[in-house]
């Protein structure tokens, strides 16, 4: 099975896609069955697993518990190389390209290179672009990184036009978790009309409008979390027909 593959064609299709995140901190893997219960009910097309940190190193026992319920592909979203488990199918290869630590850069990913390469899970290359969402978010905290203001529509295309030149598969705007506000309209359009790659959003999506929204200005995959866990009205409008 090859994800990229699948996301591209779905691209091309005109398909939009739903990623559901679980971050390994804030979930029960004993609640993960009931869980995954609604998720496929819904219109969900991927797994992300991760967060900004994982203290309790749960990640691999959380995918291990999600594979049992599922067939949806499981793609690590990880904080740090110690949430890489091969346990998973993909993972988001992930550098912050919005940020100047080098430690979030080519550090981890000097670290994970040994790891991955003996590993069966597919590697998606990710240019992760911070998107101020007004509110101080765990990633900016962990990362030490500014994110970049909405107004600076300019900066967020170069950004991202420079991950995509630079062999990025994919590109990811992310307001984080719990932002106030979602990576607005206009952004997404301008990042999706310029960029040949998938274009996935993330943070502080909590409505339908706002699903619909983002997909209507071009976001190929959209990442929700907290929306899905805890908002009952919001997964009676994606559910399947």
């Amino acid at each position: 099975m090859n994800l990229y593959q699948n996301i591209i064609h779905a691209k091309q299709e005109g398909q939009k896609l739903l990623a559901v995140l679980i971050d390994p901190e804030k979930i029960d893997v004993e609640n993960i069955p009931s869980f995954f219960k609604k998720v496929h009910q819904s219109i969900t097309t991927h797994i992300f697993v991760g967060g900004s940190t994982d203290i309790n190193n749960d990640t691999e026992k959380v995918v291990l518990a999600i594979k049992k319920v599922t067939k949806l592909p499981v793609i690590l979203f990880p904080g740090d190389v110690k949430q890489i488990t091969n346990k998973a199918d993909a993972i988001l290869f992930l550098s912050l390209i919005s940020g100047r630590n080098p430690e979030y850069l080519i550090e981890q990913q000097i670290a994970a290179a040994p790891i991955l390469k003996n590993s069966s899970l597919e590697i998606l290359p990710t240019g992760y672009i911070l998107i101020d969402g007004e509110k101080e978010t765990a990633t900016q905290k962990v990362s030490n990184t500014k994110p970049i203001a909405q107004k600076n529509i300019e900066l967020i295309l170069n950004t991202a036009l420079a991950g995509e030149f630079s062999g990025k598969k994919l590109i990811y705007l992310e307001a984080g978790s719990g932002a106030k506000v979602p990576v607005n309209e206009e952004i997404i359009k301008t990042i999706s009309d310029e960029l040949s790659i998938p274009l996935i959003i993330g943070g502080g999506i909590r409505s339908k409008k706002q699903l619909d929204k983002a997909f209507n200005a071009g976001a190929d995959l959209v990442v929700i979390g907290t929306a899905f866990e805890n908002d009952e009205s919001f997964f009676n409008h994606i559910k399947l027909n």
